[in-house]
């Protein structure tokens, strides 16, 4: 190309610096989650907001990764730094969001902004593009080499990640309703949820998909009677609202619930 220009062969050539290799953070179970996709064009800045693995956590670090492979532990790190002073709330509810910035001259900022005090930490790096072309290109290769065991590992991290969050909501729902829970209902619930802990203690994805599946079902059916019962405390004619037409409430609409994306800090060693 250098060549074609120099002769004059190549008009109204445009050169654009790119990504090298896709930049993130490492989230809960230790996955990574791509801001900036590899390849894209330079300057550029993108955010995205997570929140807290734990409740009252009060602190996350941010473990800003540089690859293309799935989990953390596989790609190279550029930097951690922590946003500390985060108020104690449960486990979802506060929310951090992380912005990456690359200026037009290579150089990554990074920044954790906790959204409901405004406070804020930044990290500035240098060495986001100081890997040879040999490095990037045994860093891609390696991805497409281990991309089937990748996604398998994925997938589990995944399925453990939505077990242990539904285990979580459905406790509270359960402690937050004790009056209005027949007791037979109770006791499916809280059976439920104790298979769903035994699977996650066992760690294997199809005992963590089975028992997912079996405790959305019982869930579905505990918030049915907690509102049947709600209801008929209010006065409400048995028939009425949205159960009427078809004798049972709908489930929710897929595009309704919405998985969150936990940053994984004060549950796991700092590293």
């Amino acid at each position: 190309m250098q060549a074609g220009v120099l002769a004059g062969e190549v008009h109204d050539l445009l050169l654009l610096d790119v990504t090298p290799l896709s930049l993130g953070v490492e989230t809960l179970g230790s996955v990574t989650d791509i801001v900036i996709p590899r390849n894209t064009t330079i300057p550029a800045r993108k955010s995205k907001v997570y929140s807290t693995a734990d409740d009252s956590q009060t602190q996350v670090e941010i473990h800003v990764l540089q690859g293309e492979r799935p989990m953390a532990h596989d790609n190279r790190t550029l930097g951690r730094f922590h946003l500390v002073g985060i108020p104690p709330a449960p486990r979802g509810i506060p929310q951090v969001e992380v912005t990456f910035d690359i200026d037009a001259n290579g150089i990554l900022h990074v920044s954790a902004k906790d959204l409901g005090t405004g406070k804020e930490q930044k990290i500035q790096i240098t060495a986001s593009s100081g890997i040879n072309e040999s490095e990037i290109q045994k860093m891609v290769r390696e991805a497409e080499q281990n991309a089937d065991e990748d996604k398998r590992r994925r997938e589990e991290v995944e399925s453990k990640n939505r077990l242990d969050s539904l285990v979580y909501s459905t406790e509270k729902l359960v402690k937050d309703n004790q009056e209005k829970v027949p007791e037979a209902q109770k006791n499916e619930i809280e059976a439920a949820i104790a298979e769903g802990r035994k699977a996650l203690e066992a760690g294997k994805k199809d005992g963590m998909d089975q028992a997912y599946e079996k405790l959305t079902k019982a869930s579905h059916r505990l918030a049915e009677e907690i509102y049947r019962t709600a209801s008929a405390a209010a006065g409400a004619p048995a028939g009425e609202g949205p159960a009427a037409a078809g004798g049972q409430t709908p489930p929710p609409a897929e595009g309704d619930v919405v998985d969150a994306e936990y940053v994984d800090v004060e549950s796991k060693p700092s590293n």
